[in-house]
């Protein structure tokens, strides 16, 4: 035999040699990969998104979602081996919680994915709720974003399938809302509240020659529950206009233009979502009184600022602003509530609880920690000892539950999340104030409960039920109960830690 002949019989050994090992490898992987239970295949699917960037990680863990809801049905729908993933599922779901940070409940800016974003500003949106935790499932179709536009910059008009809640955190500017034939245009500015019904063309401005303008949004999504989508009508490449998805014959048809000049005026833009605006183009877009007359329905005006009403509570300490549907009544279908709690540096609210609301609040300014009393995460903790016949359980049955304490660090940008029910105090550093926006979700008939100060839940009680509650004589109690004068904003501990997880 030849050389060549030689050498070609070698390259085609190796060759087949090679392949095999591959084929090994991807039937090894493969059925590695059909071992692993439908939570298993969620984690590893949604640790990929965060590591590529070829595709838009809220779009990636969307998809992830969705397979891992279509694998769990086929689980739990089939039989034989399937089975087998019933107690392990159970497993790595509890396993899963436990490695989420140890804090299902508080968001930080890792926890945020840039939406759009240009060297005039950028809109950030926090992952859903359910991302982190299973026990967020009362807010699961909602979702918090914040727009940031630097001085002197015009937002490109867009729409959204969700209704929106939107504060103004910081600075000033003016918004347009077209609906149908009607365009109403107000200017806005720091504590300002406003409604935007889903489907409504908004654009705004940020008129300020030197501050950013900063929108906090709590957007209620109405296709599909807890994702919302963007679109642009006017635009071109970017942002794309979503007329560039219909075929030409349509389009000229509809517009009765020649596609020659609507190819050039869908390929213009190219600047991004957020871009800078002319002087002349400013105050051409500012030209408004402050507020305006809502043009849908006639109802109330456009905007409700915070910073104008009376506070709720005010004291040294801090000052509570609140606004709900009584008073503002674009709220009143969505069943939400918006506050503001600015405690002063060296303060901190009350220990209290909403009966039925669960409070999304936002760190729009300072900093300072938060603790709050919860009994998942300690029934979690607890749930390897807590099997039939154990001592844990034997406590439990005789004792009540038990609570574990929740506490981190607030910033700027941090996000809590304070289920109803959940005693929660809120305490700021000694050295600057700290500014708390709650969105109140289902806060139609919410009471608070304050669980310190003059007029506390534990006052309340009889002299004979608070001997039997407490085991001690009703003296006893009322000397520490009846020890604070103030309501709700007291003067903070007088060693404040830096707050952590203790999850």
């Amino acid at each position: 035999m030849s050389f060549k002949g030689s050498f070609c019989l070698l390259l085609f050994a190796v060759i087949l040699v090679s392949a095999t090992l591959a084929l090994s490898v991807q039937l090894d992987r493969e059925e590695y990969w059909n071992e692993k239970s439908p939570s298993e295949r969620l984690r590893e699917c949604t640790r990929r998104c965060q590591q590529q960037r070829r595709e838009d990680p809220q779009e990636c863990q969307t998809r992830c979602r969705l397979e891992y809801e279509k694998e769990k049905e086929r689980h739990e729908g089939g039989g034989g081996r399937d089975d087998m993933y019933e107690g392990r599922e159970r497993e790595q779901e509890e396993e899963w919680e436990g490695q989420k940070g140890q804090n299902p409940y508080v968001f930080e800016d890792r926890h945020f994915v840039t939406g759009m974003q240009t060297k005039q500003g950028r809109v950030r949106i926090l992952q859903k709720f359910t991302d982190r935790s299973k026990l967020l499932r009362g807010i699961e179709n909602y979702r918090i974003a914040i727009l940031e536009a630097e001085p002197q910059t015009f937002v490109v008009p867009n729409h959204w399938d969700a209704d929106a809640v939107v504060f103004v955190a910081n600075g000033r500017g003016t918004i347009s809302l077209i609906r149908q034939d009607r365009r109403e245009s107000f200017n806005i500015k720091q504590g300002d509240i406003l409604r935007i019904r889903a489907g409504t063309t908004a654009y705004l401005i940020n008129k300020d020659n030197n501050e950013k303008l900063v929108l906090a949004k709590l957007l209620q999504p109405v296709n599909t529950p807890g994702n919302f989508e963007v679109f642009f009508s006017a635009g071109g490449e970017n942002p794309e206009s979503f007329l560039r998805a219909f075929s030409e014959e349509i389009l000229e048809a509809a517009y009765n233009t020649r596609r020659d000049k609507l190819q050039r005026l869908l390929g213009q833009q190219k600047q991004g979502v957020i871009i800078k605006a002319s002087e002349e183009q400013i105050r051409s877009m500012s030209h408004h009184e402050e507020g305006g007359v809502w043009p849908f329905r006639g109802e109330s005006k456009g905007t409700f600022n915070l910073y104008q009403q009376r506070p709720t509570h005010s004291n040294q300490y801090g000052q509570l602003y609140e606004v709900d549907s009584s008073q503002f009544r674009q709220l009143r279908d969505l069943d939400i509530a918006v506050s503001l709690a600015n405690i002063t540096q060296g303060g901190m609210t009350a220990p209290y609880y909403n009966s039925k609301s669960t409070k999304i609040a936002v760190v729009v300014d300072g900093e300072g920690y938060f603790e709050m009393a919860c009994p998942h995460l300690s029934r979690q903790q607890g749930r390897e000892s807590e099997r039939p016949g154990s001592r844990q359980q034997e406590k439990m049955r005789s004792t009540g539950p038990s609570y574990q304490r929740v506490s981190s660090r607030l910033t700027r940008g941090t996000v809590v999340v304070v289920p109803a029910g959940h005693p929660f105090v809120a305490v700021a550093s000694n050295n600057q104030n700290l500014q708390l926006l709650c969105f109140e979700v289902n806060a139609n008939n919410n009471e608070k409960f304050p669980l310190a100060g003059r007029r506390n839940v534990i006052n309340q009680l009889e002299r004979e039920a608070k001997e039997l509650a407490f085991g001690v004589s009703a003296r006893e109690v009322d000397e520490v109960f009846k020890s604070q004068e103030d309501e709700f904003f007291f003067k903070g501990p007088r060693q404040q830690h830096q707050g952590r997880s203790d999850a």
